[in-house]
């Protein structure tokens, strides 16, 4: 499994943020377009998180909360 997995979907300005930052620090990341997957997944998401709202980041299974968040880990 990836270190750093990205829950996004493809009309979500922050998640585009997020994959940006990302790239930009060369960290390899598995991204989960929730768009594309069942809706078993993001129910799935919703209740390990117990949130609504994307990207939704896990760093060696560590969720990060939002964009704010790992962009508040760069700083």
């Amino acid at each position: 499994m990836a270190d750093v997995i990205v829950y996004s979907t493809t009309v979500c300005p922050y998640c585009v943020r997020a994959k940006q930052l990302l790239e930009r620090k060369g960290v390899a990341y598995k991204e989960i377009k929730l768009s594309q997957e069942s809706p078993e997944v993001r129910l799935e998401l919703m209740q390990r998180t117990n949130h609504l709202t994307v990207p939704q980041i896990f760093i060696k299974d560590q969720f990060i909360v939002a964009f704010d968040q790992l962009y508040a880990l760069e700083r």
